[in-house]
């Protein structure tokens, strides 16, 4: 009868995890980042602009390089990691009924934002039929482990025991080729339907990218007719400005046209008035020299015939 043991131990590979270069450091910035926008949503899809957003946060701390510096791409890919190796952590310590706990930095945390979300599934229900201590082999490793817990989990070997029967030998091996075929297939109806939720998991990653480029799109046609609308309304408010300026110049340049016009015309009024004075001031003297004139002679004359009489008389 061959030997299960070998079979049955535990991998010694650790499960391939792609890291992407990131330190811890970067990590934790990025599960908080990621935690904060995804409570805000109430525990929804981040949509590109999220991830964009968290990307900055974590570029803000850690991408000093362009080696270091993420995009939102690589940030929703590393959370997918995370989310990945969380569910594994999960399966491990639910299947220990508190005996075990995880010692990964980001457990709690994501048990505190996901875990309500997450629920383990329970191993399949053994035959009632009594079965001989036997362990059953480990399947191969499959890509995404994260969905199947109760597959994934790492059992102890049982040591058989040294002196058997051959009868009870070969129904020990005929019940575990049975046992074997039974959970094999239940393995392979486990792992189509993993396949199944990532093809639709990506499928609506597919969508909601789709949308957020469609929404992002509709958004910058938006705002460009925004800013031709602005402008438009900025062009009108230049030219209705312009006009009552220019209405306003035309009525200052008209009022110093009159204010000139009636300056002139006080000038003038005042130099013929003054004229007018001399004129009258001249007329006045030249009558007063008369007058003077006309006087002395007719004096003159009435002596002369008073001293004409009176030599007569004589």
């Amino acid at each position: 009868m061959p030997d299960f043991n070998d079979s049955i131990a535990p991998p010694s590979r650790p499960v391939p995890v792609r890291e992407d270069c990131w330190s811890e450091e970067a990590s934790s910035t990025l599960v908080d980042a990621w935690g904060r926008r995804y409570l805000e949503l109430n525990r929804g899809n981040l949509r590109q602009k999220d991830w964009q957003d968290v990307a900055d946060a974590v570029n803000a701390l850690h991408g000093h390089t362009k080696k270091t510096h993420r995009t939102d791409v690589q940030c929703k890919n590393r959370i997918d990691t995370i989310k990945k190796k969380y569910k594994i952590e999960k399966a491990r310590v639910s299947s220990s009924n508190g005996t075990l706990s995880s010692s990964w930095p980001f457990y709690e945390r994501l048990d505190a934002l996901i875990g309500p979300n997450f629920n383990a599934k329970k191993p399949p229900s053994s035959s009632p039929s009594p079965s001989p201590p036997v362990a059953l082999p480990l399947l191969p490793h499959r890509k995404n482990p994260s969905s199947s817990p109760a597959i994934a989990v790492t059992p102890t070997a049982v040591a058989l025991p040294q002196k058997r029967s051959a009868a009870a030998a070969a129904m020990d091996e005929g019940y575990f080729r049975r046992n074997y075929s039974a959970v094999a297939a239940a393995a392979a109806a486990a792992e189509a339907d993993e396949d199944e939720e990532e093809e639709e998991e990506e499928e609506a990653d597919d969508v909601e990218e789709e949308e957020d480029e469609d929404e992002g799109r509709g958004s910058e046609v938006e705002e460009g007719e925004k800013e031709r609308e602005g402008m438009r309304r900025l062009a009108k408010a230049i030219e209705r400005f312009g006009e009552v300026y220019e209405r306003v110049e035309g009525q200052k340049l008209r009022q110093m046209v009159d204010l000139e016009k009636q300056r002139m015309q006080f000038a003038k009024d005042l130099e013929v008035q003054r004229m007018q004075m001399f004129m009258d001031t001249q007329v006045q003297l030249e009558r007063i020299k008369r007058g003077k004139r006309s006087g002395s002679n007719g004096t003159t004359h009435y002596l002369l015939e008073e001293r004409r009489i009176t030599s007569s008389y004589s």
